[in-house]
């Protein structure tokens, strides 16, 4: 499992402004990026980031549905959209044994342009 103090040092290393929130866990804050509050969580042996990226809206729920399920297959590089509770999240999971720093970068990035280039598909859906 990757250590406490070489995850963060990735982060520094990546130049991104963050603070620790807990034991294992630190929010990214990014927000001209689009990471407003990007956790990046330890899991042994997983290190998971997780974006909140919308409430689920009170109609059309089951078109946004079916176009998150559409994206997951065609546009999403690293993670996945994915329900929690009653939000829309990007959730991606790294192997923490072998994460390097490129691999953990490739990932932020993935999910920063993600909400970039989606980000007006989305917006069609108020909460």
């Amino acid at each position: 499992m990757i250590s406490r103090e070489k995850l963060e040092g990735y982060l520094v290393k990546l130049a991104l402004t963050f603070q620790e929130a807990g034991k294992g866990t630190w929010v990214v804050r990014e927000p001209e990026k689009g990471l407003a509050n990007l956790f990046i969580m330890m899991a042994d042996p997983l290190v998971v980031l997780r974006l909140t990226v919308m409430e689920i809206p009170k109609n059309g729920r089951d078109r946004l549905f079916e176009e998150l399920l559409r994206l997951n297959a065609t546009d999403m590089v690293h993670g996945a959209y994915a329900i929690d509770g009653k939000n829309v999240v990007i959730v991606d999971t790294l192997e923490g044994d072998t994460l390097d720093v490129e691999e953990l970068q490739a990932s932020i990035e993935a999910i920063s342009v993600a909400v970039a280039q989606q980000h007006g598909m989305l917006a069609k859906y108020p909460a």
